[in-house]
């Protein structure tokens, strides 16, 4: 190997171990101080709650882990927004499991906190995926309720979506197993059954001091709304749990019961690993955004057996188009071209040379007619992003690269097989919506540690408000020197640099994670897997397109 690839190697094994580190940090939610109290209470964190439900030695993807990183200071954060998402297998069904930590704020609901439910709900419906729910949570977080009340993207819209999954027959089973109060007690109620934890779970509209405040009776919580109550007075909950892990071993038993489900049909074969060393990765990965390398290096080592069925291998290519299995799953590849390439248009032209990360019209135009082909077949569409954006320019734009971007993000729009992206590197302006950004309805979207999303990179945003900047401060009278414009430029760009950090992005949703790149074949394996639960419903169709 040459010295540059172990520089890449040594660049992209300390950001994984940033990531790891970051990883076991959120993972201990509150801290340990809370989950000592928690623990003396007789219950079981929320981590816990869903490793001892999730079959031992299957496979997992958590969701949303980096939910809320560094949002929220003045209210002492929320690590992963207060609650722990995961897709994993119950009984050998697989299913998407939300668990409140109640050592973050007790449970409580921050903004992220129901963006990050509001997620979770959204694979459960996109997939037709069974949904548990285990209850811990003080409600909404009061000094912040202005901005989880009463919007359509807010608390309220859980209750909807639960009402939504039902008549759709999506599986939804809740556990109470602390704290359910005021709204939130809708939610295990809106389930097809509910559980509830003597003595630790408890269901209410208004508590014990709410209520003794508003029509002045004296009653204690656990006479209010507790497992008792709800189980042999009022009926609404069906099964009253001795513990935390009783509850849970009713929900194996529950999940064990139910049947088989209407398949989709994505086509699957025996799962080969691929034929090339997928840790090459980190140094055929550039520890520059703005280096060049070949992006089939990194599809070679991801794909099984390291085979891609290239499409239109000559033309456009800036995009790298082609069938390929992952995890025996068959897949539709779109992918950036990082290299720089030769083209040639026609005969008698001669070649030029097309810059890599670059969307021009014929790679867009190329991608279109993949992205229609993966549809007419009924294959899974994998995006792996490293995009610098659309081809700029008099030549692009007289070429018409405006129309053949506009057909690509239009296919991309109305593709109506699954779709899944990560993104390796660069994720910069219409570049991400071409190539199925957050926006466009990934079924999972994930980052690896080297990934940076943003309208362009960091020094091309810093030199383009420092221009605005100094121009401002001339007008004021101020003498801008060299230093003076190198230290507005560092400090600009420290700032826009860490907006487009991928756990910025993790933090507000953006995507649903930042992964290890040798996660990402489970990632896609697994999603496609949750796809499979929800039949194609609707027809591909382009609509109106400029040809």
């Amino acid at each position: 190997m040459d010295i540059n690839f172990n520089k890449n190697e040594d660049h992209n094994k300390l950001l994984l171990s940033e990531l790891r580190q970051k990883l076991a940090k959120v993972k201990l939610g509150g801290g340990e101080n809370r989950i000592k109290k928690h623990h003396e209470k007789g219950k079981m964190t929320a981590r816990e709650r869903i490793d001892y439900l999730l079959d031992r030695k299957s496979k997992s993807i958590e969701i949303g882990a980096f939910a809320g990183e560094g949002m929220y200071k003045e209210h002492g954060g929320c690590p992963s927004g207060g609650v722990v998402v995961k897709i994993g297998y119950v009984k050998g069904k697989q299913c998407i499991i939300v668990a409140n930590d109640a050592t973050v704020k007790a449970g409580a609901w921050f903004p992220i906190t129901g963006k990050k439910n509001l997620r979770a709900q959204e694979i459960a419906i996109e997939n037709k995926l069974p949904i548990i729910y285990l209850v811990d949570s003080a409600g909404v977080y009061l000094p912040m309720q202005d901005e989880i009340f009463p919007d359509k993207e807010h608390f309220g819209r859980i209750f909807r979506n639960n009402a939504v999954m039902s008549s759709m027959g999506i599986t939804q089973i809740a556990a109470v197993m602390g704290s359910c109060v005021a709204g939130g007690a809708y939610l295990p109620i809106m389930s097809d059954e509910a559980l509830i934890v003597d003595k630790t779970g408890s269901i209410f509209l208004a508590g014990s001091y709410l209520v003794k405040a508003a029509i002045g009776e004296s009653i204690d919580n656990e006479t209010l709304g507790g497992a008792t109550t709800h189980c042999e007075v009022s009926g609404v909950t069906d099964y009253k749990a001795k513990d935390d892990k009783d509850a849970l071993d009713r929900i194996k038993s529950v999940m064990d019961k139910i049947g088989d489900f209407d398949k989709a049909g994505y086509n699957r074969a025996s799962a080969l690993p691929p034929k090339k060393d997928e840790n090459e990765i980190f140094g055929i990965l550039p520890k520059a955004r703005n280096e060049q390398y070949d992006m089939m290096e990194i599809i070679e080592r991801m794909v099984d057996n390291s085979e891609l069925d290239e499409y239109k291998a000559g033309y456009g290519q800036t995009i790298i188009t082609g069938y390929a299995r992952i995890d025996g799953w068959a897949v539709g590849i779109v992918a950036n071209q990082r290299k720089i390439v030769k083209t040639t248009k026609a005969k008698t032209k001669p070649s030029e040379m097309q810059f890599g990360g670059v969307i021009y019209s014929d790679s867009a135009d190329k991608a279109t007619r993949f992205i229609a082909n993966c549809n007419q077949k009924k294959i899974p569409l994998v995006f792996l992003q490293d995009v610098t954006g659309f081809m700029v320019g008099s030549k692009s734009e007289h070429g018409g690269i405006i129309k053949d971007g506009a057909k690509m993000v239009n296919a991309v729009s109305n593709s109506v097989v699954p779709k899944f992206t990560i993104v390796i590197g660069n994720s910069y302006g219409a570049g991400n919506y071409a190539m199925c950004g957050k926006a466009y309805d990934p079924r999972l979207i994930a980052a690896w540690p080297s990934a940076e999303l943003a309208v362009m990179s960091g020094a091309s945003a810093a030199k383009v408000l420092l221009q605005i900047e100094t121009a401002s401060l001339k007008k004021k009278g101020e003498e801008i020197t060299k230093e003076k414009e190198e230290e507005l430029f560092n400090k600009i760009k420290s700032r826009y640099d860490e907006q487009i950090s991928p756990y910025y992005a993790a933090a507000r949703i953006w995507t649903d994670g930042v992964i290890n790149p040798l996660d990402t074949r489970t990632w896609i394996s697994m999603g496609i897997e949750a796809a499979n639960h929800a039949p194609i419903e609707k027809q591909f169709n382009l609509g109106v397109i400029q040809v």
